[in-house]
């Protein structure tokens, strides 16, 4: 492979892998199979090690993603890394033969564990008493949900026995399968929308910032690593019966395993019993038990050398597509779905399975009538993998897109460059719908109370047609709607009145411009100032900022260039929502002009406290390291940025410099 091709694939597959991390870390929806990440991460970081693309910014240089904002955030005192994956007993093997070099000898056990499919959690205790619990976020920092935590009964409040003044604790939240479909079995019931799977339910659960429903909820615990402060040398297991002892559940599948193959007869034994356990289990976890050779062993920068995750292989199941139907997406993308004979597969009933695009259906040649394979990537979304008898004669006739949209009769089109066809009418109900949810949406104007069901409800009844005429419903025009009685309208009025206090950065994101994030609505906001300005602006001012592509700009303009909305942004300003910043968000010029590097952990502030700081004193931030750089703002665990901070000879300052230099020391 060339240079040059290879350039293209690192960019294809840095693309993929950005938008997978963000399905799976920050939206819970993963979008590829854990095997299909594994292979093309290997791909990229090999290309990069063999043609010199490396990059600070690449996801091959990520553990993690981003942090929710629902939840104060709080420093975890060790790093929470995330484990690598091997599907084969030839990779375990080679992961056993490179703790063994590393040690230089085979004196070494291991504890192989059930590798739970929930939600890692961290717990502290001072004094034996339960002060925190808080979600893993991107390994060095994560949510405070400790209000939460305390619902979970497993969890106990005060530990039992003598321990130790401060004891961390991590382990898996997850939520048993009868228990899952119980629960959505009520919410179909109810008319609210049912969750993919076990660990969806239990994270979305555990983001609620009610607590009481919480409690309602049947979300269980278990505990599978222990730290002391001030207490080493313990083995795993012998942790893990130290866990049992102070009130914890632990799993009894675990096992101490003298060398490798006994790990392999331990992988092959749970693997049998997997689909009678109440709990979903995608592999076996493999740590040295030594504490140790643990120190010795050390870690990468993206996982530990001394453990190593086992998956299974995804299960599949056999059903017919009784037909293909189209789904339309919020900015009028049409995904065909196939509606299959429903069929159980990984804890749940599948009744559909996404189809991707036409592409991908002529591809694998998949027909209605036609008997499938299917399997859950990531063991959550359904997907058809091939077709099973595919030479039958009396096969239906290949699949063909139609001319217009199956919800508004508009006819379809298709971008250059794009797989998928489009419904460009914005009238188009299920649009409509899904835009209306995206303005009311927690990053945008956040309006409490407003979700899929009242919105379905809202249009279904025409009393909306655009997210504009939410600002015009009265109480009484809410009351006859479905299980809203006058305090529940009265309430979901008063929030979307209190939505017009949202500034104008989250104003901007709400309008959902494709490919308009929530930070590049922020940049656009701060570098324009007002909406009228940014409707002013063309293509070249837009690519004047940094954070600002072509592709980016031509939708900026091309959006604002529709009639329809730009009189939906004049409705909007008239309602009295915020169209320009507000005067005090800059709090002074200290860093007016200069460019900052944030890497590693700070002690007290946040990435996101720290990057607010910058700009409100005018400085900017940014993703690498250059000669153009004015200061890298440097924390514990610095990697590479450091690195070549130093190189470059550009100054590094740390948090107590930081706060000097704009004046806010603590």
């Amino acid at each position: 492979m060339k240079k040059d091709d290879a350039e293209k694939r690192v960019q294809e597959l840095r693309k993929l892998l950005n938008r997978a991390n963000e399905a799976y870390y920050q939206d819970a929806e993963p979008i590829m199979s854990d095997r299909e990440y594994d292979k093309d991460m290997d791909e990229l970081i090999e290309l990069e090690e063999k043609f010199g693309l490396k990059a600070p910014d690449s996801p091959s240089a990520r553990v993690g993603g981003a942090i929710t904002k629902e939840f104060p955030t709080v420093q975890h005192p060790v790093r929470l890394m995330s484990l690598s994956n091997t599907y084969s007993r030839e990779e375990l093997d080679d992961f056993d033969r490179r703790v063994q070099n590393i040690l230089g000898h085979d004196h070494y056990e291991y504890v192989s564990e059930l590798k739970f499919d929930g939600m890692a959690l961290r717990l502290r205790y001072e004094d034996g008493v339960l002060v925190l619990g808080a979600t893993r976020g991107d390994g060095r920092q994560g949510d405070d949900i400790t209000t939460n935590v305390k619902t979970i009964r497993d969890i106990p409040l005060k530990l039992k026995g003598d321990v130790a003044d401060v004891v961390e604790v991590r382990g898996e939240a997850y939520m048993e399968r009868q228990a899952f479909a119980d629960l959505n079995r009520q919410r179909e019931d109810q008319g609210e929308q049912v969750y993919a799977n076990p660990r969806n339910f239990t994270a979305g659960t555990l983001k609620l910032q009610d607590s009481g429903v919480v409690a309602k909820r049947p979300v269980r615990f278990f505990a599978y690593d222990l730290l002391i402060d001030g207490q080493n040398g313990e083995t795993q297991y012998e942790k893990l019966g130290k866990l049992s002892d102070m009130g914890f559940r632990v799993c009894s599948h675990y096992e101490k395993c003298a060398e490798i193959n006994e790990v392999h007869k331990f992988i092959e034994q749970v693997g049998g019993l997997r689909k009678d356990l109440p709990y979903d289990t995608d592999g076996v976890v493999i740590k040295v038990n030594q504490d140790e050779y643990r120190d010795i062993l050390g870690s990468t920068s993206k996982a530990p050398r001394w453990s190593i995750a086992y998956k299974f292989e995804a299960e599949q199941a056999e059903t017919t597509i009784n037909d293909i139907t189209l789904q339309v997406g919020r900015l009028g993308t049409i995904t065909p779905v196939a509606e299959l004979e429903p069929v159980f597969l990984a804890g749940t009933t599948v009744k559909r399975a996404s189809l991707h695009n036409e592409d991908e259906i002529h591809r694998k040649d998949i027909r209605v009538g036609d008997k499938v394979l299917i399997e859950k990537a990531g063991e959550i979304i359904p997907q058809v993998v091939s077709v099973v008898n595919p030479d039958r004669k009396d096969r239906s006739e290949p699949f063909e897109m139609p001319d217009t949209c199956p919800a508004c009769d508009e006819k379809l089109v298709r971008l250059e460059d794009e797989v998928a066809w489009r419904c460009v009418n914005p009238s188009c109900p299920p649009q409509v719908r899904i835009r209306i949810e995206h303005f009311a949406s927690r990053d945008a104007m956040d309006i409490d109370g407003l979700g899929s069901a009242i919105v379905d409800q809202l249009v279904s009844n025409e009393l909306v047609s655009n997210y504009a005429d939410l600002y015009e419903l009265k109480t009484e025009d809410l009351t006859p709607l479905e299980r809203m009685g006058e305090k529940s309208a009265a309430n979901l009025v008063n929030a979307i009145t209190k939505s017009k206090e949202q500034p104008f950065d989250r104003v901007l994101y709400a309008l959902g411009i494709r490919f308009v994030g929530s930070t590049v609505a922020r940049d656009l906001a701060r570098a324009f100032g007002s909406m009228m300005a940014i409707l002013a602006a063309g293509e070249e001012e837009l690519t004047g900022i940094d954070s600002i592509g072509p592709r980016i700009a031509n939708s900026v303009v091309n959006h604002f260039g529709e009639k329809k909305n730009r009189e939906l942004v004049d409705r909007l300003h008239s309602y009295g929502l915020n169209m320009e910043l507000k005067e005090d968000i800059r709090k002074g010029d200290a860093l007016a002009g200069l460019k900052l590097v944030l890497t590693g952990s700070l002690p007290n502030l946040t990435r996101k406290d720290a990057t607010d700081l910058i700009e409100k004193y005018g400085g900017k931030t940014t993703g690498s390291v250059s000669k153009n750089t004015d200061y890298v703002l440097a924390g514990s665990e610095a990697g590479s940025k450091l690195d070549k901070a130093n190189k470059l000879g550009v100054k590094v300052i740390n948090e107590e410099d930081f706060l000097k230099m704009i004046g806010e020391q603590q």
